[in-house]
């Protein structure tokens, strides 16, 4: 008994590729016709992509999750007040961008937030404390990429759930009045969540990227460039060229809609020292060059050293002898740095993420972080220190 042809449902081909394997053509020179009409079978499009699913808009989004004006006043406040540091206006004080490497616990978050409240207030003359509150982790390979991307922490990628998760959190460090920053990866997420950020940084693996420097040049807070990856400070520079530049480029409107974005410019921007290529750049000379590399964008104030990272040697607890060497040279009259960033949690260190594996509460998942009773005692001892720069 002869057995029932194979159908395209068995072979999981395309029905032409099924015609030419079993010899339903005459020959291959059929496939030289031309498709008639809608008649074209063998799809083209999103051969690699399994679903595609709306997100609620970014105005729907702010509805359901409004700014207040109290909240407003504080962004804007800030925002001045970074301004004000990076072209000069105020020469006393330092900004330190401090917090969680990645938020991924919003208990945890507000926690940190708490004790971090009193000691912004308490050094609120010799330095402006922004907490870092970073929900987008760009990956050299593949990981987790951040709350907005995965909040479950399970791999289901609940966008849209991530993307209300990040606002509400903005919205409830705001309102205990401590201003946020973070780290801006995907070009749509301002659209959801810009107005609740006093500064933002673009990292050292997006600040080469033409969609990245077009995306700063419309944002409305000051923007940090961090250095390349291997260390490149030209990389930077040239962001904050292009950044400054008026542009015309494809994005989303406050309804979700795909628009043609133009922008002026952003003239608030500076450069970020993370170290590079497994060495650091904070030393004396390191940041005299860089000083020297920021001078063209007319910047007072141009060059902030991220404590972490490659300056670290991925070492958390190097984070305060950076610190400490950092503060020594603006006492001694390297008026060009304008701040620092250190990664901080509850706890220090890290642990690995795995979604089998309940999570220690306070640590961070991805870079390691200084302790939190390290980072009181750092902040504390650098307004000391600034009380008695020399003039």
């Amino acid at each position: 008994m002869q057995a029932d042809p194979p159908t395209t449902a068995h072979t999981g081909l395309y029905p032409i590729e099924f015609d030419i394997l079993f010899g339903n053509l005459e020959s291959t020179r059929e496939l030289d016709r031309p498709f008639k009409g809608t008649t074209m079978t063998r799809p083209i499009d999103n051969q690699h992509v399994i679903e595609i699913k709306p997100l609620p808009s970014p105005r729907d989004v702010k509805t359901q999750l409004p700014i207040s004006d109290e909240v407003s006043e504080l962004v804007f406040q800030t925002r001045q007040a970074i301004r004000n540091i990076l072209h000069g206006r105020d020469m006393d004080r330092l900004i330190v961008i401090v917090g969680p490497c990645s938020i991924h616990d919003p208990d945890a978050a507000y926690e940190y937030a708490d004790r971090l409240k009193p000691v912004a207030d308490a050094v609120r003359d010799k330095l402006l404390i922004v907490m870092r509150t970073y929900f987008e982790k760009p990956r050299t390979t593949v990981g987790w990429k951040g709350l907005i991307n995965d909040p479950h922490l399970d791999g289901t990628c609940d966008i849209a759930q991530g993307i209300q998760l990040a606002r509400t959190i903005l919205l409830n460090i705001n309102g205990k009045g401590l201003p946020c920053a973070t780290e801006l990866l995907d070009p749509v997420t301002p659209q959801y969540i810009a107005d609740l950020l006093s500064w933002t940084a673009i990292g050292a693996r997006t600040t080469e990227s033409q969609i990245h420097r077009e995306m700063a040049s419309g944002l409305s807070m000051p923007v940090g460039f961090k250095n390349g990856t291997e260390g490149s400070l030209q990389v930077a520079i040239n962001a904050m060229i292009t950044s400054r530049s008026p542009h015309h480029f494809v994005g989303v409107n406050a309804d979700g809609i795909t628009s043609i974005i133009k922008t002026t410019g952003n003239p608030d921007h500076h450069i970020v020292l993370r170290g590079g290529g497994g060495r650091t750049n904070y030393s004396v000379e390191d940041i005299a060059r860089a000083e020297a590399a920021v001078a063209s964008e007319g910047l007072a104030r141009g060059v902030m050293v991220d404590c972490s990272h490659d300056n670290s040697g991925k070492n958390h607890q190097r984070q305060v002898e950076v610190a400490g060497e950092v503060l020594k040279q603006f006492q001694q009259g390297r008026r060009a740095i304008m701040g620092l960033m250190l990664e901080s949690h509850l706890q220090g260190g890290r642990q690995t993420w795995d979604p089998n594996k309940a999570l220690t509460y306070g640590m961070s998942i991805t870079d390691s972080c200084l302790a939190w009773s390290d980072t009181e005692a750092l902040l504390y001892g650098m307004a000391e220190s600034l009380a008695t720069r020399p003039v």
